[in-house]
């Protein structure tokens, strides 16, 4: 099928290359000329495993193409998916320009019938936006004649996993009141969908809401767990144990109930806020929702007031060892990373920073530029050297098992302010080393 796909970043790349991946004809139009012409050079511009060789591969055999040139990515799709950003207003509520910006460009060239998807994360009604613009578009052009449906196929995709959800997704939300919409749905998807029906079709509206819902659920147990992760200090309880005891019951699981810093990234923060302000604009008080972003805007911060406290509020001209920059592992993405928090809050107090990331360095320079109590290292080992203590944000895999010996001889202080229990408390004490978790008492 021929598609074409509006927006190349996070979730229009990975599900372009996905979709050329099982032979469609897919054409990526993105107004930032630079992103296209590295791509078009080989270079993908975020890190997510799995994603460079698939573009690289399929951008060689034909079945994927980069371009500014909107008006041909238009007559070239019968598909034409909308993945472009929607960013956080002032207020907090999701801002459409992009999306509305794509629907009139689509209005402007489409010579022919076509079926536009709705791949960005939007409140709900914005697919009814969309067919408006597209319409007063057409109108405008006295092309009223030309036949369009507007779907929503809300994406499920996880950082650091992005390719294989897309290659093997759980469930496929397809909003639509049309069976020839459906149909061509159906076709598109049908390479992903054989081992069981995975197609779930619904109402427009419902599609769009059922992102949302399905975010805001996740952030909802993280923040349920770091509330009890607090209170189990508060009680002289363990919460990796309470974990495992509530995990093991199915109706709970093991999914997201990690203790640890709060949620980050593009998703969870910006979804659960433009909900409560869809809320807001029917005038439904989502207390629920309200109460899980303040727990998370305060969870970020657990891990500094622990280090504050330890150091009785003298930290200027100290050091601080920092494992994990990213908001979670798999991933360079910073935004809203506890990690930012974090560090933020020592600089303001004096403090510096030697940081490690696997895949976040590059970011994190990026948003910071060069400080003087900032110190990006090549190793996790180098920024344990001459550090006071060592604090831990993220929890990728190469810090699961590091040489405790090797880390006490490295830093001033014997201690580990860990913000994602990596590890054993009786297993580190054994080593000489102080340990401060989240939710566990100090060992």
């Amino acid at each position: 099928m021929n598609l074409t796909v509006f927006g190349i970043g996070y979730v229009g790349l990975v599900q372009a290359a996905v979709l050329a991946e099982v032979g469609h004809q897919v054409v990526c139009v993105d107004i930032d000329a630079n992103r296209v012409e590295r791509l078009n050079q080989g270079f993908v511009p975020i890190f997510e495993p799995g994603l460079e060789s698939l573009v690289k591969e399929n951008h060689a055999a034909g079945r994927i193409k980069f371009t500014t040139d909107a008006a041909a990515a238009v007559r070239h799709g019968e598909i034409q998916m909308i993945a472009v950003g929607t960013p956080p207003g002032e207020d907090g509520s999701a801002d459409l320009k992009y999306v509305l910006a794509v629907a009139e460009t689509i209005g402007r060239e489409m010579d022919s019938p076509k079926i536009i998807v709705g791949k960005s994360t939007v409140p709900v009604g914005t697919c009814e936006k969309v067919k408006a613009r597209i319409a007063e578009t057409l109108k405008k052009r006295g092309r009223e004649d030309l036949a369009f449906d507007v779907a929503s196929n809300p994406e499920f995709l996880k950082e650091g996993s992005a390719v294989a959800d897309c290659m093997k997704p759980d469930r496929i939300i397809v909003g639509t009141d049309s069976e020839g919409t459906e149909a061509v749905m159906r076709e598109l998807y049908a390479p992903f969908n054989r081992n069981h029906e995975k197609m779930i079709v619904m109402d427009v509206r419902s599609a769009e809401f059922t992102k949302y819902a399905a975010n805001c659920m996740l952030a909802t147990k993280i923040s349920f767990m770091n509330e009890m992760a607090n209170l189990a200090e508060q009680l002289g309880a363990d919460i990796e144990e309470v974990r495992k005891g509530i995990g093991s019951d199915p109706r709970i699981g093991y999914h997201f109930i990690y203790p640890g810093l709060g949620y980050g990234g593009s998703c969870f923060p910006k979804d659960v806020r433009a909900l409560i302000k869809t809320a807001e604009g029917v005038k439904f008080d989502a207390k629920l929702l309200r109460a899980v972003e303040e727990r998370n805007n305060e969870q970020k911060s657990v891990l500094f007031d622990k280090v504050n406290r330890y150091f009785k509020g003298n930290l200027k001209g100290k050091t601080f060892a920092l494992w994990g920059l990213a908001f979670k592992p798999n991933t360079d993405d910073m935004r809203e990373a506890p990690a930012r928090t974090l560090m933020e809050a020592l600089w303001n107090a004096g403090a510096n920073v030697q940081a490690y990331d696997p895949e976040a360095m590059q970011e994190c320079q990026a948003i910071y530029g060069l400080r003087d109590d900032l110190l990006l290292c090549g190793t996790k080992e180098a920024a344990l050297r001459g550090a006071d203590a060592l604090l831990i944000a993220t929890e990728w895999k190469s810090f699961r098992a590091p040489s405790f010996d090797a880390m006490k001889d490295a830093l001033t202080t014997p201690i580990i302010f860990d913000g994602r229990n990596l590890y054993d408390p009786k297993v580190i004490a054994r080593h000489g080393i102080e340990y401060h978790s989240i939710g566990r008492m100090a060992a």
